[in-house]
């Protein structure tokens, strides 16, 4: 699936990944290839992307939503630092 992660002043991530976690605000989920449609408000915390080699890339964010439509992912994130 096609992920973008973006904050109000850049794309912070843009690529294939065959999971993200996110936390969400009643909770973590997890979208996988061929998710059903989703939109969530998202809390402050810890972004887990793995990439199709395995190797996972996490991000802390602060706050904002997510979409998941058609293996495509989008996160707009009030702010976000690369851990």
């Amino acid at each position: 699936m096609t992920l973008e992660i973006l904050t109000p002043d850049k794309k912070v991530f843009e690529g294939e990944a065959t999971s993200v976690t996110l936390p969400g605000t009643l909770g973590f989920l997890e979208i996988l290839n061929n998710h059903a449609p989703i939109i969530s408000t998202l809390n402050d915390g810890k972004l887990t992307v793995r990439s199709n080699s395995g190797k996972d890339e996490v991000f802390l964010i602060q706050g904002g939503v997510v979409e998941a439509l058609n293996n495509k992912v989008t996160v707009l994130a009030e702010g976000i630092t690369h851990k």
